[in-house]
């Protein structure tokens, strides 16, 4: 894959394998090998692999077996470099660590239950390696990452995508009007081959919004910044003006060696590039430049000495590089490879890690700083993150969405950019306005204010009926109102679970215009006290009152038909008193409370609820001593039971108002 030559940045010294063969061909491989020509070294060592087909050469296959798989790892088609690793392992060539590479290759397959159990083997000879550890737990937790993944969109962008390797999207422009990246297609400017990749060498290409905001056809950009070597992979000053960019120097049967360059905008016109000097170090490599957003750093990845594995992250000031050069320390790097570092404001990094704990290959972390100066570093999930190599990202201002590359899903090994995005959540809070019989109050007015600041009021429909949109994990006070209603408040968190939700809530409001029965009040038989479970009805009647500090009320307590009168009207007038004197305990003013008993005076008129629940008796019955009597002993005891009630009349509702 062409982008190795510059995500590898050098080769390093490969496993040193004698292997006891005359032959020329395999004299080739070894040393396009070890130049880190690996597409060619992967077709010679085929070859000479098919050429080996005598028992005796057994033990020499496994061996050229072993170099082809670690081609093909290096190349990014593990599904080859796994089918190599087990022809190693069959022939007896290598050594536990070759069990090691085979997970890894399983691993960056998604064959995550055969990885684990390759990482099993190898453990059970090196318990205590760190690095079968990491990516044990890697395969374990892709798993769950797979089953639980996160709310990330990602889709291959088709226009960008070429039939080669198209990788390292870079946004650039002040309204991210246009996307610059690294190709390999057809139509670059060198038709030299990559003896790396086997494709051409990679150039800069750029892709532009039009007028209406649409992309339009990617080309090469402009002036001489392109030549016949590698070029790729770039970052922008603030101003736009200057571009940073990785080149890969490579001399005849020698190692790449990867600097980083800059060039100058002139219009729309790129200079040739001109070597930026980082340190006097010839033989590390530098590349994968990310310019900080205030534009004082200058991330990179290097391979350079007092790091902490095969490449680190690293850092210089730009405003004054002489004593500034510093590597971002243990909790960014690790003993793999830390590369595409890419920064979304000066504390929050991302880069792409085979080290971390992952789904397999490269994958991409977000790493947030702390304020003692540690890095907080979580893996971005599934589906961003695959089994694959995924990378190079870049971000929309101010959005959660953009661009990063992927080889997902390509046998050839060939890198694809991809968008993602992350979707505003759809939390809504809905439900209806009724009265106190379940009818609907229409176009009632309510408002919610958040503890966030937001502050909504709408129209309800004419069926009762609300809906609102919310935003997550905020809590909310909600007031609905009506004229000749009484408001009603209602208090509502909404959940901080990372999904679409719909709450629903209703307000039943009380008339100003006619009687409210007060639901669940209970009073010991031929008693006025109240009993302890009225406590939930009579504290919500304690609520409205006082979220109607304007209003006076008649509490009314009635009672069915038997008993006389005159004892019925003195038990229903205690038992008023009784109600009034709880809400007094509430904090109720006296001066709006006034008792009331009826006795039996005043039968119950079946209202539509009433009908609903007891359809024995049509709406507007009066259930009067006379209708009762002509009923049956069961609906008589129902008859009784709905007379025997308590329930409030406002009398006035500009209480201390002048």
């Amino acid at each position: 894959m062409k982008r190795f030559s510059l995500i590898l940045l050098a080769v390093s010294t490969l496993l040193s394998i004698l292997v006891s063969c005359g032959s020329a061909k395999l004299s080739v491989a070894d040393e396009q090998m070890e130049r880190g020509e690996y597409f060619d070294a992967a077709k010679t060592y085929r070859k000479v692999y098919n050429k080996m087909t005598k028992r005796e050469q057994r033990p020499d296959r496994g061996k050229v077996a072993l170099k082809m798989a670690e081609c093909y790892r290096r190349l990014s088609q593990f599904p080859r470099a796994s089918a190599a690793y087990q022809n190693a392992i069959r022939y007896g060539a290598g050594d536990s660590t070759t069990t090691l590479a085979l997970a890894r290759s399983l691993h960056a397959e998604g064959k995550y239950a055969q990885a684990i159990t390759a990482y099993e083997d190898y453990l059970s000879t090196d318990p205590e390696n760190e690095s079968a550890q990491l990516g044990l737990s890697g395969a374990r937790g892709a798993i769950e990452a797979k089953a639980d993944p996160t709310r990330y969109v990602v889709r291959q962008h088709k226009l960008v995508n070429s039939r080669r390797s198209d990788y390292a999207p870079m946004y650039a422009g002040e309204n991210d009007d246009m996307l610059y990246y690294t190709t390999t297609n057809e139509k670059v400017t060198g038709d030299i081959r990559s003896e790396i990749t086997g494709t051409k060498k990679p150039d800069i290409w750029v892709m532009r919004k039009d007028e209406q905001g649409q992309w339009l056809k990617p080309e090469a950009v402009e002036g001489e910044l392109n030549t016949d070597v590698e070029e790729g992979i770039c970052s922008f000053s603030p101003d736009g003006n200057t571009m940073y960019l990785t080149r890969a120097r490579r001399e005849p049967n020698s190692s790449t060696v990867v600097e980083i360059f800059t060039s100058s905008r002139s219009e729309a016109t790129w200079s040739s590039a001109q070597k930026f000097e980082i340190t006097a170090d010839t033989l590390s490599s530098v590349g994968h430049p990310a310019v900080s957003p205030s534009g004082e750093w200058l991330y990179f990845t290097s391979n350079m000495p007092g790091g902490s594995g095969a490449y680190d992250i690293w850092r210089i000031n730009l405003k004054d590089r002489v004593g500034s050069l510093e590597n971002l320390g243990e909790f960014i790097n690790t003993p793999g490879n830390e590369q595409f570092p890419y920064l979304r404001g000066d504390s929050v990094l991302y880069f792409a890690s085979d080290s971390h704990a992952g789904m397999g290959g490269l994958d991409l972390f977000k790493a947030t700083q702390t304020p003692s100066g540690g890095w907080n570093v979580e893996n971005m999930g599934w589906p961003v993150n695959s089994p694959a190599d995924d990378f190079g990202i870049t971000f929309a201002q101010g959005s959660e969405s953009g661009f990063f590359s992927s080889n997902r899903g390509d046998a050839r090994g060939y890198d694809h950019i991809y968008t993602f995005e992350l979707p505003n959540l759809e939390i809504w809070i809905s439900g209806w306005v009724l009265d106190k019989d379940e009818e609907p109050v229409p176009n009632a007015v309510i408002r919610i204010v958040g503890n966030d600041g937001s502050n909504q009021k709408a129209m309800g429909k004419d069926d009762g009926s609300f809906r609102f949109p919310l935003q997550r994990g905020v809590s909310y006070t909600m007031l609905a109102g009506a004229p000749g209603y009484l408001n009603a408040r209602q208090e509502f968190t909404s959940d901080t679970a990372e999904e679409d939700a719909e709450y629903g809530v209703d307000f039943i409001l009380a008339s100003i215009n006619k009687p409210v029965v007060i639901e669940n009040i209970f009073y010991d038989f031929d008693k006025a006290s109240l009993r302890p479970e009225s406590k939930t009805a009579l504290d919500e009647m304690a609520k409205m009152l006082l979220e109607n500090k304007n209003v006076t009320i008649e509490m009314g307590s009635h009672t069915d038909r038997k008993g006389t009168d005159e004892y019925n009207l003195e038990l229903s007038q205690r038992r008023a008193q009784s109600v009034i004197d709880y809400l007094i305990a509430a904090g109720i003013e006296q001066e709006r409370l006034k008792p009331q008993g009826y006795g039996e005076t005043k039968p119950k008129i079946i209202t539509k609820k009433l009908a609903r629940e007891f359809p024995q008796f049509e709406e507007g019955t009066e259930l009067t001593a006379e209708y009762i009597e002509t009923l049956s002993d069961t609906d008589q005891e129902i008859a009784d039971q709905i007379n025997r009630r308590t329930e409030f009349q406002v009398l006035s509702i500009d209480y201390q108002m002048y």
